[in-house]
């Protein structure tokens, strides 16, 4: 029996989502004690900036990532998200950030496959032998998924390159910022 190839692969950094979610977690509490205690003006001001600190986490530390799906590559940045067929993938690299160079030869940056800076200096350095779960060979292994997938997926994909905003999340946190301005007006 054939195993079965997963429609989609999504790659992110762990380290960066953990840290995203403890901070967001500590924001929800926080919201919490103002919604229980402190119902005034100066607490909708302090919620709404809380709140958008916390969608300014998510964005930042959450959200990024790289999805390979059998249409294309997604690439979900901190404001914008990029679609990009296979045939239209020329290159993947990693320097600091995972690199996507298009066929017009544009590049995109993927914040959501990252080197650890203490990879790199062992690298580097040339001293310890680096583990099999450091960022440099996890970064590498995404890599290679592109390449594979770029090669399997080429022949059937069609379409551009596609660029667009992440409207929910700026949407938001404009929304949060708006009602903490008008909440210290109105004080």
């Amino acid at each position: 029996m054939k195993a079965k190839v997963p429609e989609s692969e999504q790659y992110l950094s762990t380290s960066n989502r953990i840290t995203g979610v403890v901070v967001m977690v500590i924001g929800l509490i926080a919201l919490l004690d103002i919604v229980l205690e402190w119902r005034t003006l100066g607490g909708l001001v302090v919620g709404s900036l809380i709140g958008a600190l916390m969608v300014v986490t998510y964005i930042g530390l959450v959200r990024p990532s790289v999805t390979l799906r059998p249409d294309g590559l997604l690439i979900r940045n901190h404001v914008r998200d990029h679609h990009v067929p296979w045939n239209k993938v020329a290159d993947a690299d990693v320097t600091d950030l995972l690199r996507v160079e298009t066929e017009s030869g544009r590049r995109i940056r993927c914040p959501g496959v990252q080197l650890v800076m203490k990879d790199l200096r062992k690298q580097r350095v040339g001293g310890r032998k680096l583990s099999a779960e450091n960022s440099i060979t996890r970064a590498d292994f995404v890599v290679d998924r592109i390449d594979n997938h770029r090669e399997r997926h080429a022949g059937t994909a069609t379409g551009e390159v596609s660029t667009r905003w992440a409207v929910p999340e700026l949407a938001v946190l404009t929304a949060l910022v708006l009602t903490a301005l008008v909440g210290q007006l109105l004080r």
